[in-house]
C-alpha cells in the first residue's frame, strides 16, 4: 500500500550549525528494494539531501545549513504504489535544543553551594534548571540563567551543615525556548561542617545506696538536635548546687548513650554537651535534688529517711497501636516525661522516656519491643527548671493474655452437702491483670446442674458448673448443694483480660453421708430394734419389773397362824398376835369383832 504521511514532523539544533528532523514512519508492509525512501528538500538554499540510514520507529535525518536562519523543509516518503510529504518552516533561532551540560563542581559552606558546570552552546544565552535531592527524598528544583561564555553556576541557600545533597542540571535556550537539554550527569555534594544545633534530650535514673545515690544517666539526640558534623563524642559534667564547688567531668565517644555517676545526698547539677570537630551544643541541664529527708544544719549533715506517702499504681489498657497513658495537667510545670522499660525483666532493662509539652495531658506510648503478656510501668514527672518530679505511676500490657499458671489450692473443706475450697495465687509477675476466679465443679459420673451456676461446655461436650469471684482478693469460696455420699471433680482457674488457659486436670473429692440422716436412721431403726432384743433376752426380768405378778392374800404369811374361820375366810383373832398399835374405827366395830 502507499506509504503514511510522516507524524511528528519537526527540526531542531544543538548549535545553530547542524539540523536534525525527525519523525515517524508508517508500515506500508514493503521491505527490501521495495521498502521506502526518505528525502529533505529545504526550500530557500534549494539542497536535498537524501536519507540512507535506516528507520525503525523514528527516522532523523541530519545536514549542515551554515549560517542560514530561516529554513523551510520538506520531506518526502516514497515507495512504488506511491509517495507522501511533510513540511515544517523555522528560524533556527527559534529551534534550539542545547547540549547536556557537562564537568560539573562546586564550592561549599556550612549552608550553601555554588554548583558550576560547563556547556558547549558557547555565545547562546541559556536558561538552566537544577534539581536537588534532600536528604529526606524530597527535590527542589532551582531556576537559573547562563550569561557567561564558558560555564553557569547556580548558589543554592538554606542546606544542613555537613549534609549530602544531590545535584544535577539541564538547560534550554532563555530568548526562545525550545526544550530542555538533557540531565547532565547527577554530582553528591555535603557541606562543610558547622557548631551542632540544638540539644541533646536528657534524663536519668536514680538508686538510693549507702551514703549517697547512684545516679544512670541517658542522652539521645532530639528530634531538633543536629550533629553538624562527624567525630561526635559527649561531655558529661556535675557539680553540686549550693556551694558551687568545681564541677567533675568526663567524655564519651558517639557508641556510648548512658553513664552512671556516684554522687551524695546533696542537690546537685549535671549537664551534657554534644562536641564535634568545630565546637560544642549547648549544654542540656538535669537538677537532681536532695535525697528525701536529707538535712543539713549548721554544717552538720543528716539524713532522716521520713515515711512518704507511696504512690498508687493505676493500671491502663493497651491496644493494638500502643498504651495509653493520661495524666493530671498541673500549670506548674513547664513539661512532662514519661519513662518506661523495654525490657523490664532484663537488667538493665533498656530504659527509654518521652518528653511532652506543658500544654498535653495524654500521649500513646508505643514501641518495637512492646509484646503481649509483659508487664510494662510507667513514671510520670513534671518538669520545672530543669527539675523533675514524680506525679503518677501506670502499669499496663499492650495486650493481655490468659494467666501462666493455675491457683493452688491448699485447704479443702468437706460436709455432706457443701465444699469449701482455699487456695494461694501471687498476682504478680502475671500476663495480665488478674479480674478473678472461675471454680468449676462437677459430678464425675454425670452432667452438673448445681443450683445458683453457670453452665460451662467442655470440647468433649460434658458440662461442668461455674462460679464467678469477680475479687482477685478473694481466695476462699463454698460451692453448696451438693449430694451426700458422692465423687465431685473440682478446679479452679484464675482469668484476666485476656481469659483464662483451658482445663486440662482436675482435683477429686467424695462428699461424706448425711449425718443428721444416719441419726434419724439411729432413731427410728437401730434403737427401737435394740429395745426389742434386749426385751427379748430379758423378758421375765423385764416382766418382773414391768407387770410384776400380784400376790394372793392366802399364800400370804401373815396368814400363818392357828385357823379360825367365819364362813370361808379365815380370821384372825386379837389374841394371836402383839399389834405395835391398834385403832378402832367404831365402838360398834369393836365389839363385834
Amino acid at each position: 500500500e502507499p506509504p503514511d504521511t510522516p507524524n511528528d514532523f519537526s527540526c531542531q539544533t544543538q548549535d545553530m550549525r547542524i539540523v536534525t528532523c525527525t519523525w515517524s514512519q508508517g508500515d506500508t508492509h514493503l521491505y527490501g528494494r521495495h521498502s521506502p525512501k526518505y528525502t529533505l528538500f529545504e526550500e530557500f538554499s534549494q539542497k536535498m539531501v537524501p536519507c540512507t540510514g535506516s528507520c525503525s520507529d523514528h527516522c532523523s535525518c541530519s545536514w549542515d545549513i551554515g549560517q542560514q536562519r530561516i529554513c523551510n523543509i520538506t520531506v518526502t516518503v516514497e515507495n512504488p504504489l506511491g509517495k507522501k510529504t511533510a513540511m515544517d518552516v523555522f528560524d533556527v533561532t527559534h529551534r534550539l535544543y542545547p547540549a547536556a551540560p557537562f564537568q560539573l563542581w562546586e564550592e561549599c559552606t556550612d549552608t550553601k553551594i555554588t554548583l558550576y558546570w560547563k556547556h558547549r552552546n558557547k555565545g547562546i544565552e541559556l536558561f538552566c534548571q537544577t534539581e536537588v535531592l534532600q536528604p529526606d527524598g524530597t527535590v527542589e528544583l532551582h531556576n537559573s540563567s547562563d550569561t557567561h561564555l564558558d560555564y553557569g553556576s547556580i548558589t543554592l541557600g538554606g542546606l544542613q551543615p555537613y549534609t549530602e545533597y544531590t545535584a544535577r542540571v539541564h538547560c534550554g535556550a532563555a530568548k526562545h525556548f525550545w526544550r530542555w537539554s538533557e540531565w547532565s550527569k547527577a554530582r553528591t555534594i555535603r557541606t562543610t561542617e558547622s557548631t551542632p544545633s540544638g540539644k541533646l534530650d536528657i534524663w536519668r535514673e536514680i538508686t538510693q545506696v549507702q551514703g549517697g545515690r547512684n545516679v544512670t544517666v541517658f542522652w539521645k539526640q532530639a528530634p531538633s538536635f543536629r550533629a553538624n558534623g562527624r567525630n561526635i563524642s559527649y561531655e558529661v559534667s556535675w557539680e553540686k548546687v549550693e556551694d558551687g564547688s568545681k564541677p567533675e567531668s568526663i567524655s564519651f565517644s558517639s557508641v556510648y548513650n548512658s553513664t552512671r555517676i556516684s554522687i551524695d545526698n546533696h542537690s546537685y547539677r549535671i549537664s551534657i554537651m554534644a562536641k564535634n570537630n568545630i565546637n560544642c551544643s549547648l549544654p542540656s541541664v538535669l537538677i537532681i535534688p536532695r535525697a528525701t529527708g536529707f538535712v543539713q544544719e549548721n554544717d552538720t549533715l543528716f539524713c532522716s529517711f521520713l515515711g512518704t506517702e507511696e504512690l498508687k499504681e493505676e493500671q491502663v489498657n493497651g491496644r493494638d497501636d500502643g498504651i495509653f497513658i493520661s495524666w493530671e495537667p498541673r500549670h506548674i510545670y513547664d513539661s512532662y516525661i514519661i519513662d518506661w522499660c523495654n525490657y523490664p525483666t532484663l537488667q538493665p532493662c533498656d530504659l527509654q522516656w518521652k518528653r511532652f509539652g506543658p500544654n498535653t495531658s495524654s500521649a500513646l506510648i508505643n514501641s518495637a519491643a512492646f509484646v503481649p503478656g509483659v508487664r510494662y510501668n510507667f513514671h510520670i514527672y513534671g518538669s520545672a527548671a530543669n527539675r523533675a518530679s514524680l506525679l503518677e505511676k501506670k502499669t499496663g500490657y499492650v495486650k493481655e493474655l490468659p494467666p501462666l499458671r493455675d491457683p493452688t489450692v491448699e485447704k479443702v473443706e468437706l460436709t455432706s452437702n457443701a465444699v469449701t475450697l482455699s487456695w494461694d495465687y501471687h498476682l504478680t509477675n502475671e500476663s495480665g491483670f488478674v479480674r478473678g476466679y472461675h471454680v468449676y465443679v462437677s459430678p464425675v459420673q454425670e452432667d452438673c446442674s448445681l443450683k445458683g451456676s453457670k453452665k460451662h461446655v467442655l470440647p468433649d461436650d460434658s458440662v461442668l458448673c461455674k462460679y464467678t469471684i469477680e475479687n482477685p482478693e478473694e481466695k476462699r469460696y463454698t460451692v453448696k448443694h451438693l449430694l451426700p455420699n458422692t465423687k465431685y471433680k473440682l478446679v479452679v482457674k484464675a482469668y484476666t483480660g485476656g481469659g483464662e488457659t483451658p482445663i486440662v486436670s482436675f482435683k477429686y473429692i467424695d462428699t461424706p453421708f448425711n449425718s443428721n440422716t444416719l441419726y434419724l436412721l439411729v432413731l427410728l431403726v437401730i434403737v427401737p430394734s435394740l429395745v426389742a432384743a434386749i426385751c427379748r433376752w430379758k423378758m421375765k426380768w423385764v416382766k418382773e419389773c414391768c407387770c410384776p405378778v400380784i400376790p394372793s392374800p392366802n399364800k400370804s404369811k401373815a396368814l400363818s397362824f392357828t385357823e379360825f374361820k367365819i364362813g370361808s375366810e379365815k380370821v384372825l383373832k386379837i389374841s394371836d398376835c402383839i399389834p405395835d398399835m391398834l385403832a378402832v374405827d367404831s365402838k360398834a366395830k369393836a365389839q363385834k369383832l
